[in-house]
């Protein structure tokens, strides 16, 4: 089968630059008439150029309007001038949905609210800019929810779910997105707002449309009822059958037809949405899950049409190379660890819900005999907790993410990631596409819909050299298996650009004319989303390409650098069959590796949740794509290949979109793709601050360590900043330090000048050599100069627990880590002083025993940037014994090696943990730690970033940004609960609290202390 590309003389609209002028008009008149933020600088255009697809097409520039008005005028204003307009909710779409040479809107800052709730008839009222999980936290209280459960629920916006059509985990259950909408009101080209909804019921306008369509239909009649796919899962085109349904879940309850379902799966080209009325479902009050584990692929294809006959809400696919990644990842290796038996080729998650969970597992029961019919007795996993269910759905949810995280060019590439076809012939369909991957030395990734013979597959391909030819090349082979079974090619992700040339193929040229005139009738001057459904670009346009190939006019070529860093694991290649990758430094990245490890960001948008973890704080209080690690990945991307310019990596576009980035690391272990943003502008850093200077600030911060000795000789001269009057403000003008911050107290009893109990580092290496009990104690400059109380008390624990101790000095003062050279780039001078450390740590390292330190930011890094510093063996070595204080305890607990004697604490315990803490899973230990003390039920603070990190919120620059970080969860919550104890054991944490709250917080070590007894031994 040979599918004949659309054949253009000039490129569709929706991807040619408009000009100069008209470009500038465009943002001269909506600064004007709107109070929207307009973007028309090459970054900010080129931060929304792409979306999780593989495309990229500069939009012409960016509206992030405040108000419904700003919308109207910006259509209409627009309109005038010729340029198309295209809506954007999350930009997480995979098919170029969202990317376009056109004025980008995004809903997503403030069009974003829950109009209306009706509990009884169970129907809520939104605008298209809200994000699904958002909604269904506003629902919960009422008993509801919206049901159309898509795995990117916590940044898909309903606005984008509805152009997309969007369906979810659960669809068998609840239908697909234009089964659960009763209404939209929308915008139509000429700026007029129509209510679509129930033909009936339709006015004005909507009648005439509704007519038109009626008669679209009744014409092309035959073809409908030949050519339509009779699956569930069918996405593509227009939703023409409205008025002739083909679908096996009529789109309503009573067979009437609803107007407003033409724009859903429309994808913007057709109206531009104001409002969606959405139908809701009963939040299901009970679940249970089974986890059957398969043999081989083919056997869980082939068991799925048996499945679904025992009635459950999902039957959901993860594959052996989504559990291998999982169990790399140490977010989901506990969790998927929980779901296996053995090592299978893969698993089915069966989810049954309802009213009663003891209603409910006799259907586990009925999992696990059918199964054993089958052939596999004992493969199922029987999950009634909620817990476990709802963390290996979090995995699952992050499915497509963990298949990005291959490192290498070659990617798994979406372009027949959603063909649907009928249960009986799945297992069929899936075996003959796996031979078509063979053929072109590929192989497939496979996750999702079992339960609806949607399986989202995505052959590993390199788009840089020849991904675009045998990307067309398996697209025709696996379009002739859809056509075998009846099926659908595009079943859930919409069409855009690498599926919009399809639809033809699909419908037949009569139907994909009627889709023409509809696209004429509502939106004649095609204003909206042009080049989408209508008039597409071929699928394999390397001009399209977000790694456009070295044939197109401006191919992607990487700009040399010689980073600070060492960045060589990212520098390899990957077989695309067996994933086995290259040795470090081998993939010929003339950047060391470091632009590759900016690629792997693929756009998911995983970044824009607002759920527990920490990742990304500074979006979360700005809304701004250029504050989110997505952004700035972007950004970081568009730098390093030149395409803002040969300067720019080192550039003000670049220091501005990295401003705001904490350094939390939250994305280290959040972004299910491992872009490690942190580490990231550290290398920023160096770079820029090598062209651009370091400031008077900068090096204040940065040699800290250096000058804490001279310090605290005169705490009293150090101190006048706070005490003398005017200083504060004269420092804020000369130093950017905020007249609103106190700064660390200096003091003259500093942790090392106390008269301490430590052994010589010879006697405890033979005291640990004896088997005695033995650590060696970190004090950063942090603990050690500024709240020498933690040490100590850090110091008294674990004496009395029987601990032989020993502290690294040297002669000119105490040893760093080297954290506060990092923060301001100078990695040279970090690398000095982390070396020196390492060095006096290593004999106890290679004699085993444990380095034990209280900040979390200082001793991680000898777990983190150590590594990649240079420092060789010996790094590494004292990474492998490096351990947190109450990371320690907690190993040395569940040996059996550690217990203390503990009096009752007598209040509540709340726990804020640092970044770097939650980044590297040593949460849970303080958690374990604390249920030391008797009677203690510890509540952990779900926060995100303290808006402290290190220097950051300390500068007049940050500070209000630092504020509304700390002000989103971690103040209220301890205003919340006066007499509880807080503890937090980062010191910038701490004094973010004590600014913030007027509390003092305290480190779990101080707490022990002071509620310590005696010695159990």
């Amino acid at each position: 089968m040979r599918i004949e590309p659309p054949r253009h003389l000039a490129p569709p609209k929706g991807s040619a630059p408009v000009s100069n002028e008209i470009s500038e008009a465009l943002g001269r008149r909506l600064r004007a008439g709107t109070q929207g933020e307009v973007l028309f600088d090459a970054a900010s255009r080129g931060r929304y150029a792409t979306d999780a697809s593989i495309y990229q097409i500069t939009p012409v520039g960016i509206l992030v309007p405040r108000t419904a008005e700003d919308i109207v005028a910006a259509i209409q204003i627009a309109g005038e001038l010729g340029v198309p307009v295209l809506p954007r909710g999350g930009g997480t779409s995979q098919c170029g949905q969202t990317t376009g040479a056109a004025l980008v809107i995004d809903n997503t800052k403030h069009f974003r609210g829950l109009l209306h709730v009706d509990v009884a008839a169970r129907t809520a009222v939104v605008e298209p800019g809200i994000v699904l999980d958002h909604l269904n936290a506003a629902l919960k209280p009422h008993g509801l929810w919206y049901p159309v459960d898509v795995s990117t629920s916590a940044q898909a916006t309903l606005g984008g779910m509805a152009g997309n059509n969007s369906c979810g985990s659960r669809s068998i259950a609840y239908g697909n997105m234009v089964h659960n909408v009763l209404g939209a009101s929308a915008w139509m080209a000429d700026g007029e707002l129509v209510d679509f909804g129930p033909v009936a019921q339709a006015t004005g306008r909507a009648v005439r449309l509704a007519g038109f369509v009626r008669d679209l239909a009744a014409t092309h009649a035959a073809e409908i009822d030949e050519r339509w796919p009779k699956v569930l899962r069918r996405v593509a085109g227009y939703n023409l059958d409205i008025f002739r349904n083909q679908n096996e879940r009529p789109y309503t309850d009573d067979g009437s037809v609803n107007l407003a379902h033409l724009l859903i799966g429309s994808e913007g080209t057709l109206a531009y949405t104001r409002s969606l009325t959405l139908k809701l479902s009963e939040l299901p009050r009970a679940k249970v899950l089974g986890v059957v584990n398969f043999p081989t692929f083919h056997a869980a294809m082939d068991a799925a049409q048996h499945i679904v006959k025992l009635g459950p809400t999902a039957v959901e696919l993860v594959d052996r190379t989504m559990i291998e990644l999982s169990l790399q990842n140490p977010a989901f290796r506990p969790t998927i660890e929980t779901a296996l038996i053995g090592r299978p080729a893969a698993i089915l998650l069966v989810e049954f819900s309802g009213a009663d969970k003891g209603a409910l597992l006799p259907k586990l029961k009925a999992l696990d005999e059918l199964i054993g019919d089958l052939g596999l007795p004992g493969a199922v996993v029987r999950m009634a907790e909620d817990g476990p269910q709802k963390n290996l759905w979090e995995v699952r949810k992050a499915g497509l993410n963990i298949m990005m995280s291959l490192k290498g060019d070659g990617k798994p590439v979406s372009f027949i990631e959603d063909c649907a076809v009928p249960l009986e012939h799945l297992a069929e369909y899936t075996d003959g596409l796996t031979e078509v991957f063979a053929r072109h030395g590929s192989r497939g990734t496979w996750y999702a819909h079992a339960s609806v013979g949607t399986l989202h597959v995505r052959p590993i391909l390199d788009m840089r050299v020849d991904g675009a030819q045998k990307m067309r090349a398996i697209a025709e082979e696996a379009g002739a298996l859809v056509r075998r079974y009846k099926g659908a090619f595009s079943g859930e992700h919409g069409d855009g650009i690498c599926r919009g040339e399809w639809i033809e193929w699909q419908f037949g040229p009569a139907i994909n004319t009627a889709f023409r005139a509809i696209k004429q009738a509502f939106d004649p001057g095609d204003l909206f989303n042009p080049g989408k459904i209508i008039d597409p670009p071929r699928m394999d346009d390397g001009a399209l390409f977000r790694f456009a190939p070295p044939e197109s006019p401006r191919p992607y070529r990487r700009i040399p650098i010689t980073p600070a860093l060492d960045w060589s694991a990212w520098d390899v290649q990957a077989d695309p069959v067996t994933e086995v990758t290259t040795a470090p430094g081998t993939g010929g990245d003339v950047t060391g590796g470091f632009a590759k490890a900016v690629e792997m960001c693929n756009n998911n948008g995983h970044c824009r949740k607002f759920d527990a973890g920490t990742m990304c704080p500074s979006y979360r209080v700005t809304r701004d794509e250029q504050h989110l690690t997505r952004g700035r990945a972007n950004t970081l991307r568009l730098a390093v290949s030149g395409q803002l310019g040969p300067d720019a990596f080192t550039g003000e576009a670049m220091r501005e979109t990295m401003d705001l980035c904490v350094g939390c690391k939250g994305c280290k272990r959040d972004c299910p793709t491992g872009v490690d943003m942190a580490r990231m502008k550290i290398e920023f850093l160096s770079h820029y601050k090598a062209r651009n200077g370091h400031s008077l600030r900068d090096r204040l911060v940065a040699h800290l360590p250096d000058y804490a000795r001279l310090a605290s000789r005169l705490p009293w001269l150090a101190n006048l900043r706070d005490r003398w009057p005017g200083a504060a403000r004269m420092s804020e003008r000369w130093l950017g330090l905020s007249a609103r911050r106190t700064l660390p107290k200096w003091r003259s009893d500093t942790f090392w000048r106390a008269d301490l109990p430590f052994s010589t580092g010879e006697e405890l290496l033979r005291h640990a050599a004896a088997g005695g009990k033995a650590a060696v104690l970190f004090v950063d400059t942090f603990n050690g100069s500024f709240e020498t109380e933690n040490a100590l008390a850090a110091v008294r624990v674990l004496k009395a627990a029987g601990y032989a101790l020993h502290a690294v000095t040297k002669d000119d003062g105490h040893h760093c880590c080297g954290r506060t050279f990092l923060a301001t780039g100078m990695v040279a001078q970090a690398k000095a002083k982390a070396g020196a450390l390492i060095e006096a740590l290593l004999p106890f390292a290679q004699a085993g025993i444990p380095v034990v330190g209280l900040e979390p930011s200082c001793l991680l890094t000898l777990r983190d940037e150590t590594l990649v510093m240079g420092l060789g063996e010996p790094a590494r070595t004292v990474a492998g014994v490096a351990l947190l204080f109450e990371e320690f305890i907690a190993r040395e607990m569940d040996a059996g090696h550690f217990a203390l004697d503990l009096r009752p604490a007598g209040r509540p315990i709340l726990l804020h943990g640092h970044c770097h803490q939650k980044a590297f899973g040593a949460v849970a230990p303080i958690l374990q730690v604390l249920r030391l003390i008797p009677e203690a039920q510890p509540e952990l603070i779900e926060s995100s970033c303290c808006g402290m990190a290190g220097s950051f919120g300390y500068e007049a620059g940050h500070y209000e940004v630092s504020m509304q970080m700390a002000e989103a969860t971690l103040l209220p919550a301890v205003r919340k609960h006066p007499d509880a104890i807080v503890v937090a054991d980062g010191t910038s944490c701490r004094h973010q609290i004590h600014d913030g709250a007027q509390r003092e917080a305290l480190h779990v070590a101080r707490l022990l202390d002071s509620l310590l007894i005696r010695v159990c031994r």
